[in-house]
Parts: structure tokens; sequence; C-alpha cells
């Protein structure tokens, strides 16, 4: 990683009984001291569920041919 250079790796962590963070990094973090922030979450970690996952998804169709989404033709003459 190049100096300078910021890089977000989520990641699960352990913490031992003494205290100790153990965090599995990607193999191309090179070794040696590294300035990092540690964020804990109130509820465990569940890697790899995407953000917003739980949101109840809605299916529609297609949009309709004559839908315009023009300003003009969203709003009126004085703009609402």
């Amino acid at each position: 990683m190049e100096a300078g250079h910021v890089r977000a790796v989520e990641a699960k962590a352990t913490i031992t009984e003494d205290g100790r963070l153990t965090v599995r990094v990607p193999p191309d973090i090179p070794p040696g001291e590294h300035r990092v922030k540690v964020i804990f979450e109130d509820e465990p970690a569940t890697i790899g569920s995407p953000l917003g996952s739980d949101f109840p998804l809605i299916h529609v169709d297609a949009w309709p041919e004559d839908l315009s989404l023009r300003r003009e033709d969203m709003y009126d003459d004085w703009g609402r």
C-alpha cells in the first residue's frame, strides 16, 4: 500500500480473554505497523451481508412507455 493511501477493510475479529484483538486482513496488506480504526457494533457483524438486505423487496413491472421524468412535466410553471 502506498504512503498516504486510505483503505477500508471489513473483517471479522476475535477478542481474546486477555483483551487482544485478532483480525485477518487481505493478503495485499504488507506486514508492519499500520494506523487502524476499530468500530464496535452492538450486534455481532455478519460479514458478507450487504447493507439494507433486511429491507422488504417490492417487485414492479417496467416503467410505463409514456412516463416522462422531464422537469417540465413533473413541475408546474412555478417550479412546484
